[in-house]
């Protein structure tokens, strides 16, 4: 660290992180990162082949979707102009939480994923993961980004579609797992899929050989090469240049990481410290229910761990390029960072002046009941505010702008700039979004 640096330490309530290193992150293979970026745009692996991962990962949205909550198997298009489908291709109901950004998924630290953090690094079944597949999770993951990357296939309102309109969806109903192998014959059917598996995989020797292991650990490593991003104004500073951030800026950090208490969550070489918490965020949507829940809520890390403390806390976000994909918060509540900084501040002051059109959500009037029923419950508004983890000190309106400067100097100068970015067509022959 630089004198400048040390210099500037005892005026910070929590020491900066280490400059990273690509050294800090999973080191995957090239040609198996390439056929995981064909995979990734492909439509190939969703039950009614109408979406792929890049629907709401992509490219032009700063790898997440622009939506609060995700408009998955049935819409048509990709952002803000996606739409929620016409008759009986129409969305059931939206996907229940926002489509997190993909920004450096790929660091060695990376411990969860999910807003619940339900897919997470454990030996517990011997698989290298706790999942919701649990001791069925098939054995080879290369990294918690493969393991995560099974799930969305699974889930009907994302990918699988609904029982009764393909095999898949099928599949899901019973049990994830058996979605697999459906999917893996799908893809290994196509030649130029199964000789790029030949060429990528030293274990590959034929397309029959290839499973379900080998498209995510493809998609996991184009994930995590493509979306490694870490030369930012800030991870300039972090690395020596004193002039990498302008005075805002500067002044937006020593909040940051000082009487702000942001860092007391964002911390580390990520800006998370990869714990869960509440932030009585305005809640509304379908909810992520189990199936005995009557309401449409989203009770967050709860339920993966059946611990009560757990009650509405959702993972801390890692922090780097956050500019580049609003909304936020685990349902997209917030719209701009200014708000969710405000939010920070004071939760409840930030519920009482929510509004409903505060939400980016895509038009789909069959669903307009639903969508904000769960405010009119009292007591699961009560019990939603009653549960907040985090105590800030009140911020002047300059000193928010601060920290929000802070919040965009941690915008890579290239992230808009991958190395391989969307492919115009895939092997499938299925429009790519």
């Amino acid at each position: 660290m630089s004198i400048l640096l040390l210099a500037a330490a005892p005026a910070l309530a929590q020491d900066l992180p280490p400059p990273l290193d690509d050294d800090d992150f999973i080191a995957f293979d090239p040609a198996q990162a390439a056929l995981g970026q064909l995979l990734f745009y492909d439509k190939i692996l969703s039950g009614n082949r109408n979406i792929s991962c890049g629907t709401c990962h992509h490219h032009d949205l700063g790898s997440s979707d622009g939506q609060s909550l995700g408009v998955g198997e049935g819409g048509t298009g990709i952002g803000r102009n996606r739409t929620a489908g016409v008759g009986a291709d129409r969305i059931r109901h939206r996907v229940p939480r926002n489509a997190p950004a993909l920004w450096n998924l790929g660091h060695r630290d990376v411990a969860f994923m999910f807003h619940d953090g339900r897919v997470s690094v454990s030996d517990i079944y011997g698989n290298g993961f706790n999942t919701p597949a649990e001791e069925r999770l098939p054995q080879g993951l290369n990294s918690i980004l493969a393991a995560q990357a099974l799930f969305p296939m699974t889930s009907s309102a994302e990918m699988a579609g609904q029982p009764g309109e393909n095999e898949v969806a099928g599949a899901a109903r019973d049990r994830a797992d058996l979605v697999w192998p459906i999917l893996a014959r799908r893809v290994r059917g196509i030649e130029a899929y199964g000789q790029g598996f030949v060429a990528a995989f030293d274990h590959i020797e034929e397309p029959g050989d290839v499973t379900i292991v080998e498209i995510v650990n493809a998609i996991a490593a184009f994930i995590g090469t493509e979306f490694r991003n870490h030369d930012s104004p800030f991870d300039k500073y972090l690395a020596g240049d004193s002039h990498a951030l302008d005075p805002a800026q500067m002044r937006g950090m020593r909040l940051f990481y000082g009487d702000a208490g942001c860092s007391a969550c964002h911390a580390g070489p990520l800006l998370s410290n990869q714990d869960f918490r509440a932030l009585a965020l305005p809640a509304f949507g379908p909810g992520r229910t189990r199936p005995f829940d009557p309401l449409p809520r989203d009770i967050g890390r709860v339920a993966e761990t059946d611990d009560l403390d757990d009650a509405y806390r959702f993972r801390v976000p890692f922090l780097r390029n956050v500019a580049l994909s609003p909304p936020y918060g685990h349902n997209g509540a917030m719209p701009t960072l200014q708000d969710m900084v405000r939010h920070h501040l004071d939760p409840l002051a930030s519920n009482a002046r929510w509004r409903p059109d505060m939400a980016i959500l895509a038009s789909a009037p069959w669903l307009d009941s639903g969508d904000f029923v769960i405010r009119e419950d009292r007591m699961e508004t009560a019990r939603r505010l009653a549960k907040i983890d985090i105590d800030l000190p009140p911020r002047t309106v300059s000193q928010i702008a601060d920290i929000v400067a802070f919040l965009n100097a941690l915008t890579g100068e290239t992230a808009l700039q991958r190395p391989l970015g969307r492919p115009d067509r895939v092997p499938s022959g299925l429009p790519v979004d």
